[in-house]
């Protein structure tokens, strides 16, 4: 790619960056569009939310800036205090990636980018920049031998000594933030509770009472109540179909005109009442749910959520085996009652481990069909490829601007637009494992994705073309050094393009929400007004915290080959940090808490990226005929997995659970606190599966009021 192509895309994203920018600012003012970017101010009714007005106001169309003011004021503390710590940590990622990129852009950028550009490899032009190659800002562009080398082997190392000093620094502090997060935070259900799977229930008995019987046994002193868990899928569904029927109720009673609750059954039906319609078909809806609980009532999973009365007990029993087969009483650890996923519980371990092989070989599918796309890619960065493929194009092609489009913008964005439909796929695939929470198929994805994305998007473009089809030298550890000395460097104009369209314009399009504007905008025109139904989002953390990772492995990886990434990355941690802040204040309301347990996999990959630079290190300067240095570079991979191992036993054992030192002080503190014993009360109820649990609407159809269950006594 050449200069002015890179230019091009950098033009036309910065002009989507500033459109997205100006009609957020203005569109945000809108009352009517308050749930789209303030559903947080909306769903709390605060004083500060915007409410509906009719009376003109040109101030509205005005664009302003207030809003990263707004972001930018409060602290981490006030930050943690209205979202959660998990949000705290999503934004430590920015801060992270801000102190590695601002670090290495000063090394880069000042020191090795020059020595790039003036090297003399490539024989590049100086007469005309604008057609030179981003090739001649890459390490390929320095003389074979030269002693310049030096200043790169140099740089690796102590690159590498500041991101793992930084490394150590964020761990720690979002260890400590961990534990005085737990210190700070009320008794909460998961705190007391564990998961029990695999539970043996012997012939003629049933699951719930073998469960008592266990733990009373065993857990004598300590053991409170169990939960037996049910298989409740189909009546999740008809408990969701009869809230979504009751609400349409309650929105045609708030009607002042008549006339407007009567509506047309079918497309070419005639026009019923909608109160009467609904109302049968909320009848109808109440006796089925009644129904299948009845059905339900006795069938049992042989699986539990036991509590315990302290967090000790818990932890104890979390622990340590409870049986003689391994196989049977599996325990792990209770997520919170909110975050519990229901329709795919599984109980036995046979179809966990099957569930997980099927997921494997799906996951390894879905990554070969997205080689498609990568080709596609790949055949309009290269446009002598191209007109091979299409020689009708070729007059076309042969144009200035559509040239400079084609190569510098299009290739990202088909990229961008390919990778968009994975997340949910992710998500699916997550959840057949048998993850029993939320928050566990958000991490499995989180991970899933991550790699998907750095094999893709890195990978598969960087070994594209004739290397992809060398398996030999793939099988042969030694070779891959050079392999990807030689592939890496030359898709380095790639993913600059790639961090402007799908960095910058992703994180701006994040702030104007274009996809629920859009169905609130047709919500008005169709119904006169937006739902009064919403639910405020939660950040997807799946598809988010994988995107900025992967720039963080495209930063780490390119600061010794070509430095020039790191401006556009900066750009984009500046961007994310003020946009993040803002719509974790305003738009996502957490839906659970894993208590920051999303760093680990921030470290692992800073830890690979590291690995990955060093290991192509080793090949570049082998290919720059410097055997000494790639010899010298050999040490440097070994003592970053040493410190990987370090922070592994010193800071990962506190994400996977709390030490005793911590649960015997707050275990000591509920002591002395005399709610404990309604919060108890509360803990023998709070795994109920809420498809179970009665529902308390009442509806006033035909002027009186009934539940649609009857409460449990």
């Amino acid at each position: 790619m050449i200069l002015s192509a890179l230019l091009t895309s950098v033009g036309i994203n910065l002009g989507l960056c500033l459109l997205f920018f100006t009609l957020y600012s203005i569109l945000r003012k809108q009352p009517s569009n308050a749930k789209v970017y303030a559903p947080r101010s909306v769903a709390a009714k605060e004083k500060d939310a915007p409410t509906e007005s009719n009376a003109f106001n040109f101030e509205r169309l005005l664009p302003t800036a207030g809003w990263v003011t707004r972001a930018w004021h409060p602290s981490e503390d006030q930050l943690l205090s209205v979202t959660s710590l998990d949000a705290v940590v999503f934004m430590r990622i920015f801060v992270f990636s801000l102190k590695v990129f601002g670090f290495g852009a000063v090394i880069g950028v000042v020191v090795l980018l020059p020595i790039n550009f003036f090297g003399s490899q490539l024989a590049a032009d100086f007469s005309d920049f604008g057609n030179k190659s981003l090739d001649s800002f890459s390490i390929s562009n320095v003389d074979d031998g030269s002693n310049w080398l030096w200043v790169h082997f140099c740089a690796a190392y102590i690159f590498t000594a500041i991101v793992c000093y930084l490394l150590y620094n964020e761990y720690s502090y979002i260890s400590a933030r961990r534990i005085a997060h737990f210190y700070s935070s009320k008794p909460q259900p998961n705190q007391f509770t564990i998961l029990v799977r695999g539970i043996p229930v012997p012939s003629g008995s049933g699951c719930s009472d073998t469960v008592d019987k266990f733990f009373s046994e065993y857990y004598s002193s300590t053991y409170l109540s169990h939960t037996v868990v049910r298989r409740t899928s189909k009546l999740e569904r008809l408990t969701r179909d009869a809230d979504k029927v009751y609400r349409t109720l309650a929105r045609l009673e708030s009607e002042k005109e008549p006339q407007k609750r009567f509506e047309r059954d079918g497309i070419f039906g005639s026009k019923v009442d909608g109160l009467d319609h609904y109302g049968k078909k909320l009848d109808d809806l109440e006796d089925s749910v009644r129904i299948e609980q009845s059905s339900l009532a006795g069938k049992e999973v042989r699986a539990a959520f036991v509590s315990f009365k302290s967090r000790l007990a818990a932890a104890v029993a979390l622990h340590i085996q409870q049986g003689t087969n391994p196989t049977e009483w599996v325990t792990e650890s209770a997520p919170e009652p909110r975050d519990v996923h229901w329709p795919f519980f599984s109980s036995s371990f046979i179809k966990r481990w099957v569930s997980k092989l099927v997921v494997v070989i799906a996951y390894v599918a879905v990554t070969i069909l997205f080689l498609i796309p990568v080709a596609i890619v790949q055949g309009l960065a290269n446009l002598e490829q191209l007109e091979t493929w299409f020689p009708f194009l070729t007059s076309i092609l042969n144009l200035t601007i559509v040239s400079q489009v084609i190569t510098g913008y299009l290739p990202s964005l088909i990229l961008q637009w390919s990778l968009s439909f994975v997340p949910p796929i992710m998500i699916v695939l997550s959840s057949v494992e048998g993850y029993i929470s939320f928050s566990q198929i958000q991490k499995g994805g989180c991970k899933k994705m991550l790699w998907f994305t750095i094999w893709n998007i890195f990978f598969a473009n960087v070994l594209s073309g004739t290397a992809l089809y060398r398996v030999n030298i793939l099988l042969e550890p030694k070779k891959i050094p050079g392999l990807l000395a030689d592939a890496v460097p030359a898709q380095a104009s790639f993913f600059i393009a790639y961090v402007v369209t799908s960095g910058w314009t992703s994180v701006s399009s994040e702030l104007f929400r274009m996809i629920p504007l859009i169905f609130s905008i047709i919500k008005r025109l169709f119904s006169g007004k937006d739902s009064d139904e919403f639910e405020v989002p939660s950040i997807s953390y799946h598809s988010e915290i994988p995107r900025i990772l992967f720039f963080g492995v495209l930063g780490v990886t390119y600061f010794l080959l070509a430095p020039l990434i790191l401006p556009f990355l900066l750009v984009y941690c500046c961007m994310g940090y003020l946009i993040y802040r803002n719509q974790l204040l305003n738009v996502y309301a957490p839906k659970y808490e894993t208590g920051g347990t999303f760093w680990p996999i921030v470290h692992n990959s800073t830890i690979f990226s590291l690995v990955l630079m060093h290991i192509i290190g080793i090949g570049i300067f082998g290919i720059k005929k410097l055997a000494l240095a790639s010899s010298f570079m050999i040490p440097l991979p070994i003592l970053t997995l040493l410190f990987n191992g370090f922070c592994r036993n010193r800071f990962l054992p506190i994400f996977k659970s709390y030490p005793v030192e911590c649960l015997a002080k707050k275990d000591k503190e509920d002591q002395s606190d005399s709610s404990m014993g309604a919060f108890y009360d509360k803990l023998c109820s709070a795994y109920e599966d809420p498809a179970m649990m009665p529902i308390r609407r009442r509806r006033s159809t035909d002027g009186h009021n009934s539940p649609l269950l009857p409460a449990e006594v």
